[in-house]
Order: C-alpha cells, then structure tokens, then sequence
C-alpha cells in the first residue's frame, strides 16, 4: 500500500495530463475538481485483468503495476466472464471495465450537465462515472443502475467510502428507473444497438440522452439525442467510444456453432471490393456500412485450414439465416472468391453499402445522424432528418453480378 500512498499524486498529475491532451484543451474547472477530488483508484476492484489475453492484476501481489493501469489512459478490465469462475486467459472474456478516462470525461463534457440537473446513469460499473456526477451536481440528483448485483453492492460501497451521494439500482437498465424521474440527462456507458424506449419516455422534454452506439458490424460512436414533446428524440453521432454491449442486446453467436453446416451449398462467385476496405482500418466506413446493414456481423479468420485461402473474412445476419465467406488468396488485390448461402447475398449487400458510402463522400460518423419515433422505430440519416440512410433490401433471389464476376453453384462448403 505505501506504493499506491507515494506514487498516487504523480500519477494522478500524469493522468490528468493526458486527458487534457486526448481532449485537446484543458477539462473544465468544475470536472478537474472531480477529478481530483474522486480518484479513480478509489472505485477499482482488487484485482484488474490487462492486456490481450487478460492477465490478472492483484493490488496486493503489485500494488506499483496495479497503480499505474489505474491512472493509465485506457480502459481496465474490472469483471471478466460476467463474474463467473475464471479458467485460463484463454477462456476469460470482459464484461465489465472501467473506461479510458480521457472517454469519460469528454462524455461528461457532451453531456453539458447543468446545477440542478437530474441525471440518470445506466450502467454502474465500478462507480467512479456516477461518483464524477455526483460531485459536480450534489446530493440527490444522480441515480445510476446497475444490471450485476454484485458490481452494484460493489459501487454502493466505493460511494459511500468516498462520500458521495448517488442512488445505486440494482435492476435492468433498459427499463430506466421512472421512480426519480424525469431525467434532464440520461448517459449510458454500455453501448446499444437500438435506444430503449425507457430512456427516452423518462427524460424531460428538451433533455439529452447520450448513449456509446453499436452495429453487430462494428461498436464505434457517441449518439447524442434531444427529446423533444411528443415522445420522440433525434440527434447527431461523433466519433468516439466503444464500450461492452448491454447485456440484454448481446448477440452470442458463432460461425461454425450457429451459422454454417455441413449440408449448406453456397454460391461462389468474385469480387474486386477489398474485404478490409470495410472490415479494416477505415473505421468510419465500416460505421457506415453497419448503419445501413444494422442485423450483419462479421468476423475474421486469418490462416484457415483452407488450401489457397490466407484470409476469409465470414457474414453472417443476427437470425443466422444468411452468411457469406470472402477469401483472400495471399497474393492478389483486385480479385477475392466470396461464397454466399441462404436467402440473403450478404457480401453483394457490403458492397452496395460501401458504394454508396463512397458516393456521398465517404462521411465519417459526425455527419450521421439517428431520429427514434415515438413508436420506438429508428431511422439514420446523413446530414439532415430528410436524408435517411438506405436499409439495404432482403433479396430472395441470387443478385445481378457485375461483367467479369461469373457465378458458379459450389459443391462443398468452403
């Protein structure tokens, strides 16, 4: 512990420097007052997991390591495997993590709190985000829901200790907590892959919800919604955030578990399009491309045991009807054999998407837009309300390939 007592100022100027630099001007005075005044090494559990394959990181076996990833500018690990045994850093998934600070507190910053503000917080975590709330606005006016009993119990308690007033529900998140409201803002620091109904029903006309956005595609922007008087809400994205699904929007598929068979006969053709043009680096096509295919995931398989094949990039939809397979020979840039089974052409619908992505410019996340009508329905846009994103169709038949793309019936699956 004398470690954490001699290090922890340093490290807490160290941090404070990176953020204001991640931001690019110096937080405000009254966050730099929460800042100080909550610190995160408060609110982290005994034991964090990092890096890659999640290796356990005990306050009391290395309380200099765990110290330095609690005042790092990154995210920290503080639940795996839902708060289930844990077998080998192979097996162990995260469920839970603190977030990067510099992401906390430019979320803070978006969502413009006000004195007298009262704010709703879906998604506990370790409750350093509520314990930041709640310094700046005071007591009585920050409540924050928690879906793990544990991780609330857990919350509760860092609060108390550090004397701070915010309420802690255990329950769904999705279903808000009408009983303190309305809300003047409502920040989820889970992403999601539509707006629960709840969040806008209980937020005051004129209020924000702020929300980390989500495609199976691709977890990628910050949605910042105005409700407006008749139950509806609409907003623009930006482009930062990516935190862990809410639990109740997980989609626990997998290629070979789920989606292909044995007996599947997909069709074999080709394509010019660049698999990791949209499954790549360009992190603001494949945002795109998950907005207008918002029921399509993706995942990559480098080195299969495929003779020719370096690289396959597999499609497949939520409801595991429709999948497709594009592979990479090693070699070539302008030629990929792609496969595509079931009453979808999934890899013919990436393309149009990214076409017409290109089209417009190719506009990074700032430009999108997302309305939620009062029935719940939701419809993205570019620029303006009035020029909504194309859903691309469910075609049932195989789709028109371009000249030089012959389509072959494949006799295996590949």
């Amino acid at each position: 512990m004398e470690s954490i007592e001699a290090e922890g100022p340093d490290a807490m100027r160290g941090l404070l420097g990176a953020v204001n630099e991640s931001l690019g001007a110096p937080m405000a005075p009254a966050w730099e007052a929460a800042f100080r005044e909550v610190p995160r090494h408060a609110f982290l559990p005994e034991k964090v997991w990092v890096g890659e394959e999640l290796e356990e990181c005990s306050r009391d076996a290395a309380p200099g390591d765990w110290l330095r990833h609690a005042y790092a500018d990154t995210a920290v690990v503080t639940q795996v495997n839902d708060g289930q045994a844990v077998g080998e850093p192979g097996e162990r998934w995260a469920s839970c993590s603190a977030s990067a600070p510099s992401i906390v507190f430019r979320m803070l910053d978006t969502l413009d709190v006000r004195p007298g503000h009262r704010v709703l917080e879906i998604g506990t975590g370790t409750g350093w985000n509520a314990g930041l709330l709640a310094h700046r606005l005071g007591p009585g006016l920050v409540t924050t829901i928690e879906v793990d009993p544990a991780l609330a119990a857990r919350a509760a308690g860092c609060l108390e200790r550090v004397g701070l007033d915010a309420e802690v529900v255990q329950g769904d998140g999705a279903r808000g907590h009408a009983a303190r409201g309305p809300y003047d803002r409502v920040v989820a620091t889970c992403s999601v892959r539509a707006v629960p109904p709840a969040w806008i029903a209980q937020t005051a006309p004129g209020g924000v919800v702020l929300v980390p956005w989500e495609s199976p595609w691709f977890c990628y922007g910050l949605l910042r919604l105005t409700v407006d008087g008749y139950g509806g809400a609409s907003g623009f994205f930006s482009p930062h955030s990516a935190f862990m699904l809410m639990r109740g929007q997980r989609t626990d598929l997998r290629i070979y578990r789920d989606v292909v068979r044995d007996s599947h006969r997909p069709v074999e053709s080709t394509s010019r399009l660049f698999p990791w043009a949209v499954a790549g680096d360009d992190w603001a096509a494949q945002f795109a491309v998950g907005l207008q295919l918002p029921d399509v995931w993706r995942s990559w398989h480098d080195e299969p045991d495929v003779a020719g094949v370096a690289s396959r990039l597999w499609l497949a939809t939520t409801e595991a009807d429709s999948w497709a397979a594009v592979d990479w020979d090693g070699a070539a840039s302008d030629r990929f054999t792609v496969w595509e089974y079931g009453p979808r052409r999934l890899w013919g619908m990436v393309e149009a998407a990214y076409d017409w992505w290109c089209g417009a410019g190719c506009p990074g996340p700032e430009r999108f837009g997302l309305s939620v009508a009062p029935d719940g329905a939701h419809v993205a846009w570019l620029d303006t309300p009035d020029n909504p994103v194309p859903l691309l169709p469910r075609p049932a038949l195989p789709r028109t390939f371009a000249p030089g793309n012959e389509v072959h019936h494949g006799t295996d699956t590949p």
